[in-house]
């Protein structure tokens, strides 16, 4: 199986995202999308934007690489009794069948970052959006002291070293990254702007109870933990966390509410 499917497909993200879906119809709020819009959500989970995109009135296609997401993502959708909304499996990296110019908005928050072959997903990117269309990304940043780039930093710490020729998914965290992978894909660079923006998690529970989510249900810090139990590390690994959730939480009477520092990307197509 494809390495990045088989992460994906592991555990249950739908149950890290449940602690998303303010932010992330936040988010598709801010960005001017309009009823009638072609929208593709990339790397969409089971619509924690795409769902909200919907919303508004966008005629939306989620594309997620892990089948377990798009099948929530279609559950969700036929929940929410939305018909202008389907999700299916797709690679961001060879967008395989979807035609060029098609979408006036790509969106992809904390998705497609996530994809190997970096420089194919910013073409594969531009290349469905139609000319004078908008592609909008939501990236983590390498380095930043807030949740995600932490936990991710501190699973790193406990597994093995990548394989030869990995490309970090952080590095689409970096304007200067960024900005060559657009410009290497046909975007006039200034066209293409940044903004630090904001994601709130809000789980119900203590700072512990949040971490087992992640334990249990995030792909990379399933992996961690698997490695770390290896040589003996899985508590530690676990503290580690612990320690990081309780000092950034902001919530109260049980609850965590944990900001989390993010890159927002803006590709104006020409």
């Amino acid at each position: 199986m494809n390495p990045n499917k088989a992460l994906w497909e592991r555990g249950d993200f739908t149950r890290i995202a449940k602690g998303m879906r303010d932010s992330g119809a936040a988010f598709v709020g801010s960005l001017g999308i309009k009823r009638g819009d072609e929208v593709m959500d990339l790397g969409c989970g089971d619509g924690t934007t795409a769902i909200p995109e919907a919303k508004l009135g966008a005629e939306v296609l989620g594309v997620d690489i892990a089948a377990n997401l798009v099948a929530a993502g279609n559950a969700r959708a036929i929940a929410e009794g939305l018909s202008n909304i389907r999700f299916q499996e797709g690679d961001a990296s060879d967008l395989a069948g979807i035609e060029d110019g098609r979408f006036d908005w790509v969106v992809s928050v904390f998705g497609a970052m996530f994809a190997p072959r970096p420089d194919d997903v910013a073409k594969e990117m531009v290349r469905v959006t139609r000319p004078g269309g908008t592609i909008i990304m939501g990236n983590w940043i390498p380095g930043d002291p807030t949740l995600v780039a932490q936990i991710l930093k501190t699973s790193a710490a406990y597994s093995p070293p990548p394989p030869e020729g990995f490309v970090s998914p952080m590095l689409w965290g970096q304007e200067d990254k960024v900005a060559e992978r657009f410009v290497g894909a046909g975007v006039d660079r200034e066209r293409i702007s940044f903004q630090r923006d904001t994601f709130r998690f809000d789980f119900a529970g203590p700072p512990a109870e949040a971490v087992d989510l992640f334990r249990h249900y995030y792909g990379p810090t399933m992996n961690a933990f698997d490695a770390a139990a290896k040589d003996g590390r899985e508590e530690a690994l676990h503290d580690e966390l612990v320690a990081l959730f309780t000092r950034q939480n902001e919530g109260d009477a049980g609850r965590t509410h944990i900001p989390a520092t993010f890159l927002r990307v803006t590709v104006k197509k020409g």
